[in-house]
């Protein structure tokens, strides 16, 4: 099986290049054995980052498999480094559902991924920034003009770059982009191989606690750093019922953790090998309530979208609107089977 999976990921590669190819091949080889084997009829492969505290807590209290029990069904979670390669695992069906920022579904979809948009958490602009090494000359985002950036290719951050360098009357082609994942960025931005960072949270609150890393400039005012839940099209078809009941627990353990943030962050400190005082800040400036997709927030994505197309950062223009369901109204639609689970 591992073996057909990668003959898959093989075709896929050729006329290729760069990140894209690379996570594919990470895709492959990430999720190659039992996480790549078909799954089980009612298997739910969830697509997750370390970055991602809610679904990290859900999955270290395992609420979601109590969840879904009753359902019959179980839950593999696959993890990924950054939201492109997340994106590149479920375009070859390595993963049903993951979760992203505002920009990996959008280089995924003008790549011909099949996805839907099932999900979305609100705004959150400050858990995203530029950051530069406390002592570096650069005080505005100006001066970063021919200097060296880095910056995961695809990521959420890519349009808060693209964004605050236009606000600073610059263009991409004005600085170096140094495209990292973020834990290679991290090593280069500490040893100064590059002038600047443009990273998300829980790395962005980690560089500010450990490093003294210094905030240029945030996403506030520029964007509005939205996050989504993504399924594959076929999945959301055929089994709707699983995909909401894991909707309605990411609500349920939304609230929770919102209500008793510092319990919240002990527990998710450990999985993703920081200190809580750094998860908890990371969870002060994240909103936590997933809710279907509005026309305003589909209007933000496209706007995106469209800025993406016009810098030839995408190959092709893409309507969000196709990759919205045609009927999605988790919220509204109950009668999931609730078992109660403790802490």
């Amino acid at each position: 099986m591992t073996l057909s999976i990668l003959n898959h990921a093989l075709r896929h590669l050729r006329g290729l290049r760069g990140l894209a190819a690379l996570a594919i091949a990470y895709a492959a080889l990430a999720a190659s054995g039992a996480a790549l084997a078909q799954p089980a009829a009612d298997t739910l492969r969830i697509g997750y980052q370390k970055s991602a505290s809610l679904l990290v807590l859900i999955k270290s209290q395992q609420s979601l498999e109590r969840r879904l029990a009753p359902l019959g069904a179980t839950v593999k979670w696959v993890e990924f480094p950054a939201g492109p390669q997340l994106l590149e695992g479920l375009n070859v069906g390595a993963i049903d559902v993951g979760f992203v920022g505002e920009a990996p579904p959008i280089f995924a979809q003008a790549a011909g991924a099949d996805f839907v948009y099932i999900g979305f958490d609100p705004a959150a602009p400050q858990a995203e920034a530029i950051v530069v090494r406390r002592d570096s000359p650069l005080r505005s985002v100006s001066d970063l003009k021919g200097r060296k950036v880095a910056l995961n290719k695809g990521s959420n951050v890519h349009y808060l770059l693209v964004k605050a360098l236009q606000k600073a009357g610059l263009k991409v082609t004005d600085i170096q982009p140094v495209y990292l994942a973020p834990a290679d960025a991290r090593a280069a931005f500490e040893r100064g191989a590059v002038d600047a960072w443009v990273i998300w949270d829980p790395f962005l609150a980690a560089a500010e606690k450990q490093v003294g890393a210094r905030v240029l400039a945030d996403g506030r005012g520029l964007v509005n750093n939205y996050a989504y839940y993504l399924a594959a099209r076929r999945f959301a078809t055929h089994k709707p019922r699983i995909v909401e009941a894991l909707f309605d627990e990411l609500a349920r353990q939304g609230q929770r953790l919102k209500a008793d943030t510092p319990a919240a962050a002990a527990l998710i400190a450990p999985q993703q090998g920081l200190d809580a005082d750094v998860v908890e800040r990371t969870l002060n400036r994240s909103e936590f309530g997933v809710a279907p997709l509005t026309p305003a927030v589909a209007a933000q994505q496209q706007q995106i979208a469209d800025t993406f197309h016009a810098l030839k950062l995408i190959p092709r223009p893409i309507r969000i609107a196709d990759a919205l369901p045609a009927k999605w109204d988790a919220v509204a639609r109950r009668g999931v089977p609730h078992p109660g689970d403790a802490r």
